[in-house]
């Protein structure tokens, strides 16, 4: 009987086993997911750009976005792509660091961001360009058509040079407008092939307080000299007003002293 219990609790703990590892591996694949889901689809043109904020100690920041930059520089998680880098150093040191990355490099790059530190804040937003890229393939079909049309005319024999003048220009601006088209259309898959990922760091909040009181033991002597001119000011505007009223005053005084005396 007792090792039919124990046969009993083995088997009832592996159950449970296996039902955490799967669990587990369906928290993972849900992270996967989730991970790929802002993912433009296929046959959708959408356009994605993340901002992230971050909270790291201040000494932390600038070697953060010196690594981030590195990495994608060296193109660790995909192809990548450094558009800024900006940082701030003092008593509250911040750091922006904007790069365009492959989808798939997203979430580790915001991974090696966050390392140590928390995030604050994340937005994601896409923009629709299939419209955009439907007009850009529109106008390079139209200009297209409309080369191959004027170089066969081009190539006639009964043209008079002005028609050859006016269509060699004609063919120049088509040319101008077909590169001008193509890179347009390279943006945009540019846009739509990589994600904009926008990183901001600041100091953690205690280090922020810290700072604001060393800011205000600063600025105590500017306030203090401030104040003391400001009063000053008040001083000199009022002590003619003093002098003419404690003038008038003792008039005043005088004059009811004597008519006092006149009277007695």
């Amino acid at each position: 009987m007792t090792y039919l219990q124990g046969m009993g609790w083995a088997l009832g703990l592996g159950a449970l086993l296996a039902l955490a590892g799967c669990g587990k591996h369906e928290m993972a694949s849900a992270g996967a997911v989730a991970a790929e889901a802002v993912q433009s689809p296929e046959g959708a043109f959408l356009a994605y750009e993340h901002t992230v904020q971050l909270q790291l100690p201040g000494k932390e920041i600038a070697p953060r976005v010196k690594a981030v930059a590195e990495a994608c520089q060296s193109a660790t998680f995909g192809d990548c792509a450094v558009l800024n880098v900006s940082q701030q150093a003092g008593d509250a040191p911040r750091g922006t660091i904007k790069v365009r990355i492959a989808p798939k490099g997203v979430e580790p790059l915001i991974a090696l961001a966050a390392d140590k530190g928390e995030v604050t804040n994340r937005d994601t937003e896409a923009e629709d360009l299939a419209q955009q890229v439907a007009d850009t393939r529109l106008m390079q079909d139209r200009l297209k058509n409309e080369h191959a049309r004027l170089v066969q005319y081009q190539q006639r024999s009964d043209l008079a040079v002005a028609d050859l003048l006016t269509l060699s220009q004609r063919l120049s601006e088509i040319e101008a407008g077909l590169q001008q088209a193509d890179r347009d259309a390279a943006q945009q898959h540019r846009r739509i092939d990589t994600q904009l990922v926008t990183l901001d760091f600041e100091s953690t909040n205690s280090q922020r307080n810290r700072s604001e009181i060393g800011r205000a033991f600063g600025d105590f002597g500017e306030i203090f000299t401030t104040s003391l001119a400001y009063m000053i000011r008040v001083a000199a505007g009022l002590l003619p007003l003093l002098i003419v009223g404690g003038f008038l005053l003792w008039c005043l005084r005088v004059w009811l002293r004597r008519r006092r005396a006149k009277k007695g």
